[in-house]
């Protein structure tokens, strides 16, 4: 039998099968809900720690304020079932406004789903106590009504939440992109990184342009790009360049760690050089890569046909001629000095080497020595500092290496 209201001439509600009219059911309903809110908000909590192993696991605080949403998601039901013709609830803000903000962080859009559907389930396995007789599926049908506005305000939440924390990151990752690239001794700088889940791994900085892209895409690409290889990553935007931050994970000794873990990377930015920094040992340590591979990136111009990506190490007399500090003393370091130590033969050599354009035979005749000799002393050269001078490029380092060396011995 059909117990649902029909309209009269007037507008009244029509009696309902057991005689009732339907505004005196939802009435009666009303009080009956309102004398049950506590014990449904109560129930609704012991039927989550029953039910759900994430939710007894979280602390005593957060525990009472998802009580307190579930309590309020009851009151606030109740409340517009009394007045539906007010029209949608206003979910967002009596249920979820009386939770913290900093809840999102601890409850994920899946676990308030769970949550959701054990209240409806407790409030569902009462409804025939709960209604008024002949009132029952009236009630049925406020609660799926209100259930799919409780859902979709869930997923309103969650969302703007996420594109607040979304900013902020970005906002916190330009910081400590900017702080690694000035060299500022930020005191939190590892806190920093802790809050964007940023683990203690090799890290290896990258430097590009973003071309005529444009720069928001650049960067989420290189984000996601980064999180799918299973790096952390952290990446500011400064002007037209873009700086990534790359922890890569132990795979690999930072002494020996190669350049394809961050060869993927490189086709996301603009075009232009890409350059890679050193690795080092940690975020703490990471201003060093960082500073290599933007200086790299303003001297790469000097080198049109360098790699793409290129080590900001295979940048060197480039960026030591663009006036990059560092880059002079790693040349007179790793290049000059050796040379120097292993004794006035070899720098010698090498002068005469470069100034006769690579020739064996002119540098044999200006030494007096055999070819052999030349030969020998150009392979030690070699081995000595990693630079062939028989090869343009590794002529062009050993010349400029030498030259910066001498500088400095004027100069001390």
């Amino acid at each position: 039998m059909n117990t649902e209201p029909r309209p009269t001439e007037d507008g009244a509600s029509a009696p309902t099968g057991n005689g009732a009219p339907q505004d005196q059911i939802r009435a009666e309903t009303v009080r009956r809900l309102e004398r049950s809110m506590g014990a449904l908000g109560t129930a609704a909590v012991s039927r989550m720690e029953e039910r759900l192993g994430w939710f007894r696991r979280m602390s005593a605080q957060d525990r009472s304020w998802i009580g307190l949403v579930a309590q309020s998601g009851v009151a606030a039901f109740v409340d517009w079932f009394r007045d539906p013709e007010r029209g949608r609830p206003a979910i967002t803000v009596e249920v979820f406004g009386t939770a913290p903000r900093e809840l999102t962080r601890s409850v994920s859009l899946q676990q308030t789903v769970d949550m959701i559907r054990v209240v409806i389930e407790v409030v569902e396995n009462q409804v025939d106590d709960l209604a008024a007789p002949g009132g029952e599926q009236q009630l049925r049908e406020a609660m799926l009504r209100y259930t799919r506005e409780v859902a979709f305000s869930s997923a309103k939440v969650y969302a703007r939440a996420a594109e607040a924390r979304g900013a902020w990151d970005a906002r916190l990752e330009a910081l400590i992109v900017d702080a690694l690239l000035h060299g500022d001794q930020v005191e939190g700088l590892q806190t920093w990184g802790s809050a964007l889940g940023w683990s203690h791994t090799p890290v290896i900085a990258v430097a590009g342009d973003i071309g005529d892209e444009d720069g928001g895409k650049v960067m989420d690409d290189l984000r996601s790009a980064a999180r799918r290889l299973g790096y952390d990553v952290l990446a500011g935007m400064q002007g037209r360049r873009v700086v990534v931050v790359v922890g890569v994970g132990d795979r690999h000794p930072v002494d020996d760690l190669p350049i394809e873990p961050v060869e993927p990377l490189a086709g996301l930015f603009g075009d232009g050089p890409v350059v890679v920094g050193p690795a080092v040992a940690d975020l703490h340590a990471a201003g060093s890569s960082v500073r290599s591979a933007v200086n790299g990136l303003r001297a790469a111009v000097a080198w049109p046909d360098a790699p793409r990506p290129v080590l900001a190490d295979d940048l060197l007399p480039e960026r030591a001629l663009e006036g990059d500090t560092e880059a002079r003393h790693q040349l007179v370091t790793e290049v000059y000095l050796p040379l120097q130590g292993a004794g006035s033969p070899l720098l010698d050599t090498l002068s005469v080497y470069l100034e006769h354009a690579s020739s064996l035979e002119a540098t044999a005749r200006m030494l007096f020595v055999h070819p052999n000799t030349v030969r020998y002393r150009l392979s030690r050269i070699s081995e000595l500092t990693g630079h062939i001078p028989s090869d343009g490029r590794g002529s062009f380092v050993l010349r400029v290496a030498v030259a910066l060396g001498r500088l400095s011995e004027t100069r001390d």
